[in-house]
């Protein structure tokens, strides 16, 4: 079985569960993807499915290189392939479609993403900093403040936090519960935020230990 997939984060919301309490959701369009490549233990020493996100706009912008890598599985071009972990044995060929009801009966599944840019910034917002005083004409609000030492070592230390570019990480949210999974739209609705803008692209994995027993 396919540990995961990739979708698109759709945007927030909040849903009502059967016991009548609100649950704020994040609602990912999983998929569909489509295989790719499928890597052996034979020949490439360990079990993945190389999986593309199908779309529509990609066709007329794939390279010769990509055209290529694609045709050996009979497949039009993807922008965006990713390898997840298989398990040995399994029956996924080139070509096939994996869609979001391969999270059906998964408690929670781990989401990787890359989180908002938010430029150049200060070490206020950037590391939380408690700033100086706001009156009395202390004239320190915001800075940062005296960063190296005196004589010795008459140098800035090595991770020293400071001013710079905040964001654009990339960020895994382990363990977010799935609280509903709607095979006709390919929807995956999990409780709580996923790291990136709207549209952005993640990855989604099964957490270890979130399958229902017997399952693999």
């Amino acid at each position: 079985m396919i540990e995961g997939m990739i979708g698109r984060k759709v945007g927030m919301t909040q849903i009502f569960l059967d016991d009548g309490s609100v649950a704020p959701v994040t609602v990912i369009e999983a998929g569909p993807c489509v295989v790719v490549q499928c890597r052996t233990a034979q020949k490439d020493g360990y079990e993945a499915v190389q999986l593309g996100l199908v779309d529509a706009k990609t066709a007329k912008r794939a390279n010769k290189a990509m055209r290529g890598h694609h045709e050996k599985a009979g497949v039009p071009p993807t922008r965006l392939r990713r390898e997840f972990k298989a398990v040995a044995g399994d029956t996924y060929k080139p070509g096939d479609q994996v869609l979001v009801d391969i999270f059906e009966g998964v408690k929670k599944v781990d989401v990787i993403g890359t989180s908002k840019g938010k430029g150049f910034q200060g070490v206020m917002k950037r590391h939380n900093f408690g700033g100086g005083a706001n009156s009395h004409g202390s004239m320190f609000h915001r800075a940062p403040g005296s960063i190296g030492s005196s004589a010795y070592p008459s140098r800035v230390f090595k991770g020293m936090r400071g001013t710079g570019h905040m964001g654009t990480d990339r960020v895994t949210v382990k363990n977010l519960r799935v609280i509903r999974v709607d095979k006709e739209r390919n929807l995956l609705l999990v409780r709580g935020a996923v790291p990136g803008a709207v549209g952005a692209t993640v990855m989604l994995c099964k957490s270890p230990g979130s399958m229902p027993a017997g399952a693999k």
